[in-house]
Parts: structure tokens; sequence; C-alpha cells
């Protein structure tokens, strides 16, 4: 479905491999974000499919290492927006090289549900 007159453009091959890995776990919800297919911790966005790549919010810590050591992560801008501070996007080609950000999407479950443990957004 269009968001602000654009359409949602994702790889759905990405979105199967994140089902895999995500749904089904405790605590984590499908939903959308901006029409595209995401992954709610509690209640908090944290993880969504964002034309070629797939969004993830982390601490800013995070963010700025991976930005520094991982070629295959950019700022997160999505709709060209300015890029969002807790938010980085990872581009693969290969749908089931997503398999080995596991870890990464773990942190990101953890870190927004303790943020919701603590009562913060």
């Amino acid at each position: 479905m269009p968001y602000g007159g654009v359409v949602a453009n994702f790889n759905s091959e990405h979105k199967a491999v994140l089902d895999d890995l995500l749904l089904g776990r405790a605590h984590v919800r499908p939903g959308k974000m901006f029409g595209f297919p995401a992954y709610y911790a509690g209640k908090k966005l944290c993880i969504c499919l964002y034309e070629q790549g797939v969004g993830v919010k982390l601490p800013e810590k995070s963010v700025a290492k991976l930005l520094e050591a991982d070629r295959n992560a950019v700022p997160f801008r999505p709709m060209g927006k300015p890029k969002m501070r807790q938010w980085i996007q990872i581009n693969l080609s290969r749908s089931e090289d997503y398999v080995q950000y596991q870890p990464l999407f773990e942190e990101s479950i953890r870190y927004l549900l303790a943020q919701q443990a603590m009562g913060e957004s």
C-alpha cells in the first residue's frame, strides 16, 4: 500500500529470511513502517525492510561502530529524510546473508525491550 504516494518497494526474499529469524520469538511481532514490512519488540519498532536493505535500531555506539567497520552498513535515511542517529541500514544482495546479522537483530530486540522496561522512548 502506498505511503504518502510512494509505493513500498522491498525485497520479498529478504522478508522471508527475516520472518524465519524473527517471527516466533518472544516479544517480537510483525507490523508496518511507512508501508514497509517491519518487526516490533514489544511496542517499539526495531527492524524494518526498506527498499533493498534492512533498517535496524541500535544504541548510537553500535551504529557508529557498524558505520566504521561494516561495508554493508549505511546511515538509515527513509523517505529521503536526514539520517536517523540510532538507525543503520544493512544492504546485502543475497538474502540468506542476513542470517549472519542475527546477533545484531538480537541486540536491537534487547535494546528496545530494555528501553521499554525503563520507560524510555
